[in-house]
């Protein structure tokens, strides 16, 4: 049994005492501890050796206890595990040399066995979970399919993923061929992870943003309900589209879990469009965390409010940055844990 149910409980919709707290990237870049074993292994080692990715993992639990952990790892390792080449590269992110460009490009991509590609994250779950001690749930994650597509055809970051929507508007059979081996690989993925030992799995719809309302649906809700409708029975779903505030309405009416809301919307709008009874999480803009302290706990608190206590996960609009000082991380997760209403 785990000690700390929080989490849990706000997936479950039920009546808290307060809200649980856990922040998107907590494992890593703002924590000195973290960038010490950055500065000695690079990314994708930290990612692949299990008993670094645990470490990395069980860090932010110790530091600022929130009421989740979430493990370290990257939504690329599924190109990875798919034949796809990703490079990290220093100052500059996630590149793929051989990005696709052409049906045959998509042909020649596979969708794995996860036991030999990603058996690691796998490994990285289990000592993970021996090191937590049932002190506190361990989160799950992955890439939308579009997400993850972005990456595949524009082969690197981009502001507007011109590349991957001109692909998608010029070759959409191949693009829906493309999506489904992701979503196959992901479903794959995310159902050994939770074997492995994992609490819930968190869907990142990081350039979901970036899609019509119209190409929202077709390119990527439909392929992260399939993934909703394959992981449900065994373990709660959490939705986070960036810039998805459109779409919320649809996503309220799957069997997620939980939707997670950035900034841009506010508590009570996701709360209307979201159709007003799933569990939210969110929504505390990341750069906020550079405010005083005191500030920090007073927008906390009225961010609160505004959700409500229940049904409701308190998190950031987006993942923590770099820059922010630990002490200011902690004041965030302190504040909740104050809240008394």
């Amino acid at each position: 049994m785990i000690k700390n149910e929080l989490f849990l409980r706000a997936l479950k919709g039920e009546t808290v005492q307060r809200p649980p707290v856990w922040m998107m990237r907590q494992a890593g870049r703002y924590l000195p501890e973290f960038i010490a074993l950055r500065d000695k292994y690079d990314f994708f080692t930290r990612c692949q050796t299990p008993e670094l990715a645990a470490e990395i993992t069980v860090q932010p639990i110790r530091r600022i206890a929130p009421d989740a952990a979430i493990l370290f790892s990257d939504i690329l390792v599924i190109p990875q595990a798919m034949g796809i080449e990703v490079l990290m590269k220093e100052n500059f992110g996630p590149f793929l040399p051989n990005p696709i460009r052409t049906i045959q490009d998509v042909e020649k991509v596979i969708v794995p066995d996860v036991h030999e590609t990603l058996g690691y994250v796998f490994d990285a779950i289990k000592l993970t979970k021996e090191m937590l001690n049932d002190e506190v749930p361990l989160i799950g994650f992955a890439g939308s399919p579009w997400t993850i597509m972005c990456y595949a055809v524009e082969g690197k970051g981009s502001k507007s993923f011109d590349m991957a929507k001109g692909f998608c508007f010029q070759h959409p059979e191949a693009a829906h061929v493309l999506l489904q081996k992701i979503t196959d690989t992901t479903i794959l993925y995310l159902k050994e992870k939770v074997k492995a030992g994992v609490n819930a799995v968190q869907i990142f719809d990081s350039w979901g943003g970036m899609l019509s309302p119209v190409d929202y649906q077709e390119f990527s809700w439909k392929y992260i309900n399939q993934i909703i409708e394959a992981l449900a029975d065994d373990a709660p779903v959490i939705v986070f589209g960036k810039g998805c505030w459109f779409a919320l309405g649809e996503m309220g009416k799957s069997r997620a879990s939980a939707l997670g809301v950035d900034w841009t919307c506010s508590p009570r709008n996701a709360r209307y469009l979201s159709g007003g009874n799933i569990t939210l999480q969110g929504n505390f803009d990341p750069s906020r965390l550079l405010s005083p302290i005191p500030v920090i706990k007073k927008m906390v608190h009225e961010m609160i409010d505004e959700f409500g206590k229940d049904k409701y996960i308190v998190n950031l609009g987006h993942g923590i940055l770099p820059n922010i000082p630990v002490d200011h991380a902690k004041a965030f997760i302190d504040a909740v844990k104050e809240y008394n209403q």
